[in-house]
């Protein structure tokens, strides 16, 4: 043993012991317990950061203590490796996505084995490999067939820089998260899975999900977002139609003196034919983002549609206004406004001079005027007959029950949950395997036919918008039912498609006849996941929707994906800037800073190494490319090791708490290894007898 601390030589030699020896490389075995150990893949993005090492890391150290105890350990690693990143670089290098991304991925994955993790290589996947995006889909088809999947005009977010759809979360203050442009509102057909038909089982499992984090069960309760209450009709005089809407509040129903649609509801629509204020001001409508958070903060303003529907207790007219804070794509499209008892309603009323009428009172006679906001408690009902003198409890029976006998409405249970839009108007991603015939409509591809291989030798033009969608040679097609002229769809599946399956495909990498066998049984559900809490929601709900989606078509036979999570804290760092003449921030590395610090270690001033002049110290915040606060975990490597990489990473803090970085505490990690190896050397023969 030499008497030398010197990790590249150490470290190389160990891991070309491992893969010589297919050390970490695992098959099932109904002898031994098994344990899956799962951190969440990369976007190969070109290089590792300290939050992948952090994650990947804590998976590593779990994996290593299982093994260790005896049990048959996989841990398997991959690539998500399709999105929008992929075509902004193709465009910029003018280069294909595909070229770029496999370039990044050859890079990661030396960076991965060169960090020492223990991962079982013979099973690395990479989303964008038609063997891998065939399977789902196969399964998207299957889910067509049993009326999971549909397709629908919808009103969605519009990033025009990036020319796709966005998820209400990718909308950040009314602008896409990777362009910054305004979001327009467009209706423009897409496709959906029914995950509104499992939300009271991902509600419900939620209970039995004991290895989770509290704080990630709660996020996607409140996501999903059960509500009971009362669906009604306002009845349009002269229509055999009506207008639905959906409260959680029918004690207050007598208090309605208005009832707003969204600006794309077909009532607004109509009523603008001729009418070019209101055409204005559903075209400004739909410049608005469509996430709730937008909604809140908005200004909210609205016009009367001159006309109105029959409240279904009283039979008096209520006036219906179009208005900026009703979204079509959530519920009926319409709402019953009470200005007395909601506060939004209220200042709506204030400001168009709409009648506030009061109809829930204080149990205990005290106060509870509307003259300056709306009283939003449960109370007791007056001006309500036939309700009055009930309490507001009471009366939600009370009028359900009225309005069931009246043929106007009753209990309904809502959730906030919508169908996840699956649709992305981009090239880099998996192609939907449907085709538009002119005489059959739809029509899924049949399994012989999959995958739809998305052409991986393209090229952008300036006018940007998917290459494949003006290649006749990937849209031209024949109908599978009656041979004539057919379309292609050009639409491809929204990223998370391939994130929400990726732990079940490492049980059964080499499939060629179907999607998973027996093996997903022998590994699942995984005993481990590690990765950001940011994916509390959309990956990690999606996931577990998807794996029912599995269970029902007969792939895997348990009920949730994930026995045990742990969500990592953020690496953070020190961030310096200078104020720019436009208003904007130039952000400086650490690394390019000189630094004084307090007597207890806190920054005091800083300047910049190149030209001595100050920089204003940011605060601490993530490692971020925007704020230029990263540490290359590569120079650390080079520098100091994997190993000392690794000790400091998972010795500095709590793994779910936040990591703060420091170079001086990188620097006693090595000194600390450095001293534990000369221990080892000058005792070897000692060691060696003892192992004996």
């Amino acid at each position: 043993m030499q008497e030398t601390y010197n990790p590249a030589k150490i470290e190389q030699d160990v891991q070309n012991y491992w893969v010589s020896n297919n050390t970490f490389r695992v098959t099932e075995d109904s002898d031994r317990e098994k344990f899956y150990c799962l951190s969440m893949f990369p976007y190969p993005s070109g290089k590792l950061h300290m939050g992948h090492v952090r994650n990947y890391t804590i998976g590593d150290v779990i994996a290593r203590q299982q093994r260790m105890l005896g049990k048959n350990v996989l841990q398997p690693m991959g690539w998500d490796a399709f999105g929008l990143p992929a075509e902004g670089a193709a465009i910029k290098n003018n280069m294909p996505p595909a070229k770029w991304t496999y370039s990044n991925i050859d890079y990661m994955r030396n960076q991965l084995k060169r960090l020492g993790f223990g991962y079982d290589w013979s099973r690395e996947l990479a989303t964008c490999q038609p063997d891998y995006y065939k399977w789902e889909q196969w399964l998207f088809t299957e889910l067509y067939k049993r009326g999971l999947v549909y397709r629908k005009s919808a009103v969605v977010n519009w990033d025009p820089v990036d020319q796709t759809v966005l998820a209400n979360e990718q909308v950040i203050d009314g602008r896409g998260w990777r362009s910054g442009a305004l979001v327009e509102r467009r209706e423009i057909p897409q496709w959906f899975i029914r995950i509104t038909a499992y939300a009271e089982e991902l509600l419900a499992e939620l209970d039995n999900l004991d290895g989770w984090p509290e704080q990630v069960r709660t996020m996607q309760r409140n996501w999903i977002g059960r509500s009971e209450g009362v669906q009604l009709d306002f009845t349009i005089p002269e229509s055999d139609d009506a207008l639905t809407v959906f409260t959680t509040r029918p004690d207050t129903l007598m208090g309605v003196t208005y009832v707003a649609v969204a600006a794309e509801h077909p009532l607004a629509l109509k009523a603008a034919e001729g009418n070019s204020a209101l055409t204005d001001f559903i075209d400004e409508c739909r410049q608005g983002g469509t996430s709730e958070a937008d909604i809140e903060t908005i200004e909210k303003k609205g016009m009367p549609l001159g006309l109105s529907v029959i409240h279904p207790i009283s039979g008096e007219e209520v006036p219906v206004f179009a208005a900026n804070f009703v979204l079509m794509g959530y519920g009926t499209g319409a709402v019953m406004a009470v200005p007395a008892h909601d506060q939004r309603d209220w200042e709506f009323a204030t400001k168009y001079e709409i009648p506030i009428r009061q109809v829930i009172y204080a149990k205990d006679d005290g106060d509870c005027s509307v003259a300056e906001s709306a009283y939003i408690e449960k109370g007791v009902l007056k001006h309500s007959a036939p309700f009055d003198g009930l309490t507001s409890e009471d009366a939600f029976d009370a009028i359900a029950d009225y309005l069931k006998k009246a043929g106007k409405g009753g209990k309904q249970v809502n959730y906030r949950l919508r169908d996840w839009g699956v649709s992305r108007q981009r090239y880099w991603g998996s192609p939907i395997p449907m085709i538009h015939c002119e005489k059959c409509g739809i029509v899924p591809v049949p399994k012989a036919d999959l995958p739809v291989v998305l052409p991986e030798d393209v090229a952008f033009d300036a006018t940007g918008g998917s290459p494949i969608k003006k290649m006749p040679e990937f849209s031209k097609t024949t109908c599978p039912e009656c041979g004539g002229e057919a379309e292609r769809e050009t639409d491809t599946f929204d990223t998370f498609m391939e994130s929400s399956w990726y732990y079940a495909r490492y049980a059964y990498p080499d499939a060629d006849k179907t999607m998973l066998d027996q093996r997903a049984d022998y590994w699942l559900p995984v005993d481990h996941y590690i990765g950001g809490i940011e994916h509390a929601i959309l990956h990690l709900l999606y996931a577990r929707f998807y794996h029912k989606l599995m269970r029902d078509v007969g792939l895997v036979s348990s009920d949730e994906p994930i026995k045990n999570l742990l969500t990592q804290g953020m690496v953070v760092a020190e961030t310096y800037y200078r104020n720019e003449s436009g208003g904007g921030k130039q952000w400086f590395n650490p690394a390019e800073v000189d630094v004084e610090s307090d007597d207890k270690g806190h920054p005091v001033t800083a300047v910049c190494h190149s030209d001595g002049q100050p920089v204003e110290i940011g605060g601490i915040e993530k490692m971020s490319k925007s704020k230029n606060n990263g540490v290359d975990p590569q120079q650390l490597i080079d520098r100091y090791g994997s190993d000392t990489v690794r000790l400091y990473t998972m010795f500095t803090a709590p793994p779910d708490q936040s990591l703060e970085w420091s170079d001086d505490g990188v620097e006693g990690a090595h000194r600390f290894l450095k001293r534990l190896w000369v221990l080892a050397a000058n005792n070897a023969e000692r060691i060696k007898a003892g192992a004996g």
